[in-house]
């Protein structure tokens, strides 16, 4: 936590153990932390050089910690002050960058992102400077980054950050992908299925999109590479295509709980629901959800029974019709 006031992890283990106690040795402040004195010793010293710590007037060899908002103030002050100087210089850069821009020819509207590595800081980059909106197409495979490895997603959520995302069909079907986009749906981020998506992007509040030039990496023809497309008429017809298909996407995880739980559907029911309804075949469902192929066909023929049909079709549209799902 105070990594960001520039303190390293033995640092900080150090100075939160003197601030619950009136004073400790070197010696003690190792044990109590299972360090070696030749470890704690130093970081006790670059403390007191930041003013965190003081040596005890008894004269003892004791260390004490000094008040947490004075020490730890002035460090905050200072964060905030580079903060502000940083930003500042950011402004001036964009406005720098949008004259730039406005004189860019044709061949300007793009730029070619190249290698695996400069491709994945890029995605990073894209989503740690977003606003207010990033849309997602997502199709099966991985390209550069995988769910898991997408931490910036979740930050920028944390910061307000709408995310509207389109999944292929079968990138469903990879393990793990569902319980992610549950998750996603849960913290307010939109998820929608199609059958088919004809590419990978993402868009940046509308000004910028980062299109891989590969569909996953394990297709790719020689070197990893990626397109950054500006505004432009090209990112037009890119924001056009996303809204197109957003407008005739499946909504994924909408499910009516108060309604199913009305009619007595359980959680897994709902989820078996939402995943039949995405195009999914038994057998991915039951990979998804982690139970065998009978078991789901047992549930949906129960399903059916409730809703006195005779197709699958029919049980979507009673679903719909009933509440259960969106």
């Amino acid at each position: 936590m105070l990594d960001v006031l520039g303190l390293d992890p033995v640092e900080e283990a150090a100075y939160r153990r003197l601030v619950t106690v009136p004073s400790a040795s070197t010696a003690e402040l190792a044990a109590h932390l299972e360090l070696e004195a030749a470890v704690v010793g130093p970081a006790l010293a670059t403390l007191g050089d930041k003013g965190l710590v003081a040596t005890s007037t008894t004269g003892t060899g004791q260390f004490v910690a000094s008040p947490p908002m004075v020490a730890l103030g002035s460090l905050v002050r200072e964060r905030q002050d580079d903060l502000r100087r940083a930003r500042w210089e950011l402004e001036l850069l964009a406005e720098q960058y949008r004259g730039a821009a406005a004189q860019r020819t044709v061949t300007d509207v793009i730029d070619v992102v190249t290698g695996s590595a400069a491709v994945a800081q890029r995605f990073a980059q894209l989503q740690r400077s977003a606003r207010t909106e990033v849309l997602a197409l997502v199709r099966s495979g991985v390209a550069v980054v995988s769910a898991e490895e997408n931490t910036e997603q979740d930050r920028a959520a944390e910061r307000g950050v709408a995310f509207r995302v389109i999944l292929e069909r079968t990138a469903l079907e990879q393990p793990g992908v569902f319980r992610n986009a549950e998750e996603a749906t849960v913290l307010g981020q939109q998820v929608r299925v199609v059958e088919r998506l004809p590419l990978r992007m993402i868009v940046v509040d509308r000004e910028l999109a980062l299109v891989p030039l590969t569909a996953t990496a394990a297709e790719g023809r020689g070197p990893v590479g990626a397109l950054m497309v500006h505004p432009s008429g090209l990112l037009d017809a890119l924001l056009a295509l996303f809204d197109h298909t957003w407008t005739t996407a499946h909504l994924l995880g909408a499910a009516g709980t108060a309604a199913a739980e009305r009619d007595g559907l359980d959680e897994v029911d709902l989820r078996v629901l939402t995943l039949l309804l995405s195009g999914l075949t038994d057998q991915a469902v039951g990979s998804q959800l982690g139970l065998s192929v009978r078991s789901i066909q047992r549930r949906v023929a129960a399903l059916m029974e409730t809703c006195e049909v005779h197709t699958r079709i029919q049980l979507g549209l009673q679903a719909q019709k009933r509440g259960w799902v969106g």
